[in-house]
């Protein structure tokens, strides 16, 4: 077993992740959506903690993430950026929170900002919500691009295959990353595409970019905190590494509990008043 030790406990800002970048270290990403996990995640030293819209899968058993709603968000915003001392807090902008108006983009990152105590969002799409993103930052919010599989879209991809495999939508991709840094987003995820595909654009811009299914080749990698230690059974993409299996754990230990409690073993004398 071994434990990752950080040797610097300031705050992990823009500023920083830049640095990492220029100096070729890796960045880690995970998910979270409760207090008692994140202050876990940031205890470990984790760079960023997304507080993914996968919450919409992951905390309320939906098939996509566009359910979920801003207050939902936020909920679970603020309670992942209590427990961060260390670690970067982004939080996702929900499904038809940003795809519209620019106006009401910036209005609804301005909430997440006041309500939650992040230190940035997360939006999906490129040239398409160009505007949104400029309001974006003209409000001060540090943004996170994301391309490739954006789960917001999956009707219109129809599934969640591999994306960009096809040269026109590589070429896509690539202007859209192009564009994001452009415009001034500080980071970039790459979701399920190429891994090819992927080494070209991070080598291409001065911003990272964190990839999922992605490859190798990126600044660093983000996985769903409930998929690398199993405690969501059954789901292995072939990107997926389990880092544990906490879900078997979990339902051996509480079939455990229910024994005692059963054949009256739990409580013991010795735990009780």
């Amino acid at each position: 077993m071994s434990t990752y030790t950080v040797t610097d406990t300031k705050k992990v800002t823009t500023k920083r992740i830049a640095e990492m970048k220029r100096s070729g270290e890796k960045i880690a990403m995970l998910t979270s959506y409760d207090f008692t996990l994140a202050t876990l995640l940031d205890d470990a030293g984790v760079d960023i903690i997304l507080v993914g819209d996968s919450a919409s899968n992951i905390m309320q058993g939906n098939y996509t993430t566009i359910p979920i709603t801003l207050d939902e968000m936020i909920v679970y915003g603020r309670s992942v950026a209590r427990a961060a001392k260390r670690a970067m807090v982004l939080v996702d902008m929900p499904f038809g929170t940003y795809q519209g108006d620019p106006f009401v983009a910036q209005r609804n990152a301005v909430r997440i900002m006041q309500e939650t105590g992040a230190d940035g969002v997360k939006l999906e799409g490129g040239a398409e919500v160009a505007e949104s993103i400029k309001m974006i930052l003209r409000a001060g919010i540090p943004v996170c691009g994301h391309l490739g599989l954006t789960p917001q879209s999956v009707y219109k991809f129809g599934s969640f295959a591999l994306r960009a495999d096809e040269e026109a939508e590589a070429q896509k991709l690539i202007e859209d990353a192009q564009l994001l840094q452009e415009l001034g987003c500080f980071i970039l995820v790459l979701e399920k595409i190429p891994a090819v595909l992927a080494a070209r654009v991070s080598d291409m811009l001065s911003i990272p970019t964190i990839g999922i299914g992605a490859g190798a080749g990126t600044g660093g990698q983000v996985l769903v905190l409930h998929d690398m230690l199993g405690l969501n059974r059954g789901f292995k993409p072939k990107f997926l590494r389990h880092y544990d299996n906490l879900g078997d754990q979990i339902v051996d230990s509480v079939g455990r509990y229910i024994i005692d409690v059963k054949n009256g073993a739990f409580p013991s004398e010795a735990e009780q008043y």
